[in-house]
């Protein structure tokens, strides 16, 4: 009897999610498409590909572009997210097992906990790292002019 139940409310998750996929779709408009000029396209491709090469300005923000900040700040959320998340689990299972031997031999508490703090002091620090990446990401962006 569990298995229709299961197929029935998958079944209705899947379609919840196809109708909400479609009103959601229409809430975007898209980006205004630019043509482009044409005495660019009359070039030969070796004269592109060699001026490309040579201005290393193609990664840059134009005028109104707003692809590079955008994905700059999408960039620094992941960046601090990822280093809180690995710092944090890394944090409690250092804990968790000093304090496993702190209970099993209290005699080297002070040992441990000397470790431990160190040992902290290294995880967080990769955290601080993680912040600073999100920060040149948002605020000094080399990719913005």
């Amino acid at each position: 009897m569990a298995a229709p139940r299961f197929m029935v409310l998958t079944g209705a998750a899947l379609v919840a999610g196809a109708v909400m996929m479609v009103a959601i779709s229409n809430a975007f408009i898209p980006a205004p498409r630019v043509a482009p000029p044409q005495a660019v396209s009359m070039l030969p491709t070796a004269a592109l590909s060699a001026a490309a090469l040579s201005v290393p300005t193609a990664a840059h923000a134009d005028e109104g572009a707003i692809w590079v900040p955008a994905l700059s700040a999408v960039g620094a959320g992941f960046a601090i997210g990822l280093a809180a998340i690995g710092s944090g689990v890394g944090q409690g299972i250092a804990s968790g097992r000093c304090i496993d031997g702190i209970s099993r031999q209290p005699e080297v508490a002070d040992d441990l906990r000397g470790v431990l703090l160190l040992s902290l002091a290294f995880m967080e620090s990769l955290t601080i790292y993680g912040l600073v990446i999100a920060l040149v990401l948002l605020f000094a962006n080399p990719l913005i002019k």
